[in-house]
């Protein structure tokens, strides 16, 4: 495939890269994709699907363990193997044929390779083979390059090669012994797989579990991963790691811990080291600021989507990223108006008000919009509400020993929700509700005409609503 000339021209085919081509193809454009890895991304092999296999069957039989009948149903312990296997299916075997198949069908060219910005609307593609293949876009490039795992600087940790969440999520084997260095997402989430599928996990943490989350999430988490066996060590730092063998990791204080695997899973950092952007007056290696409709500041021609303008570092929000750039590229490229306003049609909104997010723990912690740390923060005058999951006649019939918890936070001089949390058993698919609430700032008195089914968790609602009163 020779040089080439593109309406739109997306460096990166994960999620977002294929979004964002998918929707300027169907808004009449013609769009490229440059991709150095597998086309899908890390979604697809090392992160959300794996992960969520790796945690979906221990899932599953902590809740038939949960109730009398089915309890006894169950003879046999989790088989590793098998949950493995189940994984690479849903990886797809790292081979991305299926996607590569979908691109075509949309009528999206790919090219492999390295991409880099060496001027404006122009990207250099760089094979395997080191050929080089010009492509000039008309109307806008889009960088859509993800971000990768963050290693800190602790001594000899890049030397005693550290899992990331790539191998983590990959891993064709369970370590006896796993130590995990990090308290957020990837870290709580790995220690609940891993425990769960034989691993001796102990997790150092310095600013605490879940820290971004409601306090509570981060404690019935804590507990959890405690009663199901992991070491979770609260307050602690590492200065240096070594592997001989064995992985030793020296914590400040002189005290060592040691493992068959570390995981290191303390951040992320964008993947804008090696695509060109001093060519155009930006630095390497930087997340890449954008406004409202992902247009890099600055440029008229460049646009970011995704983790790589650090938004909202999650999937879903990328791909609402994506669909908005996408669309309005093309309503730039055919003079049409731009609705940039809040909510508007070209516009992510939603990624600083109303960011929905699920923690597939044990207990799952899934949240929306803002805590109430987050809330005061921005200078709203707010009304916390809590109300205790077990408590709902709904949690009682799903699991014996139901334990969670949820929170409401409400802006008090608007009388509309801001945020929500839950955490306990299946809360996911509590989520939409409560995102629906936010993003469509539905007022307090409205929803108590929103009544939930009975006996269903959901009933929560109207217990909470209860609580804040009329």
């Amino acid at each position: 495939m020779g040089d080439a000339t593109y309406d739109v021209v997306v460096i990166g085919a994960g999620p977002v890269g294929e979004n964002v081509a998918d929707r300027v193809v169907r808004g009449g454009l013609t769009a490229a994709v440059v991709e150095r890895e597998l086309v899908g991304g890390e979604c697809s092999y090392w992160a959300c699907m794996p992960t969520k296999a790796l945690l979906r069957s221990a899932a599953a039989l902590r809740a038939a363990r949960g109730l009398p009948g089915a309890r006894e149903a169950v003879t046999g312990e989790l088989d590793a193997a098998a949950v493995l296997r189940r994984r690479d299916d849903f990886a797809s075997h790292w081979t991305d044929d299926g996607q590569v198949a979908w691109l075509e069908s949309a009528g999206i060219a790919l090219h492999r390779g390295q991409g880099r910005v060496v001027a404006e609307r122009v990207v250099e593609v760089t094979g395997a083979d080191g050929t080089t293949t010009t492509l000039t876009a008309r109307h806008a490039v889009v960088v859509a390059t993800g971000s990768g795992a963050l290693v800190p600087d602790i001594a000899g940790l890049r030397e005693a090669e550290p899992w990331t969440s790539r191998e983590a999520a990959a891993a064709s084997s369970v370590p006896a012994r796993l130590a995990i260095i990090g308290g957020g997402v990837v870290a709580t989430e790995m220690a609940t797989a891993f425990t769960s599928l034989g691993s001796a996990v102990t997790l150092l943490i310095r600013d605490g579990v879940l820290p971004q989350a409601e306090p509570f999430a981060g404690e019935l988490v804590a507990t959890s991963l405690r009663e199901a066996g992991a070491s979770v060590r609260l307050g602690v730092e590492a200065e240096s790691v070594t592997r001989d063998g064995t992985v030793r990791v020296t914590l400040t204080g002189g005290e060592q811990v040691e493992a068959d695997e570390v995981l290191v899973a303390v951040g992320r950092t964008p993947n804008t080291q090696d695509i060109g952007l001093d060519s155009v007056g930006l630095k390497p290696g930087d997340w890449l600021a954008v406004d409202d409709t992902m247009r890099v500041r600055g440029y008229d021609w460049l646009y970011a989507a995704g983790d790589v303008n650090r938004r909202a570092l999650l999937t879903h929000q990328g791909k609402y990223q994506a669909r908005a750039a996408g669309d309005v590229i093309v309503a730039r490229a055919r003079g049409e108006a731009v609705q940039d306003g809040p909510w508007g049609r070209h516009v992510a909104t939603a990624d600083e008000r109303a960011v929905p997010q699920v923690v597939f723990t044990d207990p799952e912690v899934a949240s929306v919009g803002l805590t109430a740390a987050a809330a005061e923060a921005a200078g709203l005058r707010i009304r916390v509400v809590d109300y205790d999951l077990a408590a709902v006649a709904g949690s009682a019939l799903h699991t014996d020993g139901y334990a969670g918890h949820a929170r409401m936070v409400v802006d008090e001089d608007r009388r509309v929700i801001v945020g929500v949390t839950f955490a306990g058993p299946d809360v996911a698919e509590l989520l939409q509700a409560a995102t629906i609430a936010v993003v469509g700032e539905v007022p307090l008195d409205r929803l108590w005409h929103a009544v939930p089914a009975y006996p269903t968790v959901s009933e929560v609602w109207l217990r909470l609503l209860e609580a804040y009163g009329r």
